[in-house]
């Protein structure tokens, strides 16, 4: 289980990574536009990425 973990949290690593080093002005704009998002645009957001990744998990185990 640990190893799994481990696994997991280093893909999400490495996915974060690679906008910033990839198009760091391009990740730079997307963050400007994120601070100007509301709360509920921001929780929805939230929302969706935890429904995202629990079809992903129920999916894929």
């Amino acid at each position: 289980m640990m190893k799994t973990l481990g696994l997991a949290i280093a893909l999400l690593c490495i996915l974060e990574g690679l906008l910033p080093f990839l198009a760091p002005g391009q990740w730079r704009e997307v963050f400007r536009k994120i601070i100007g998002f509301s709360d509920g645009q921001l929780r929805f957001i939230g929302l969706i990425s935890i429904v995202a990744g629990l079809l992903l998990w129920f999916m894929f185990q």
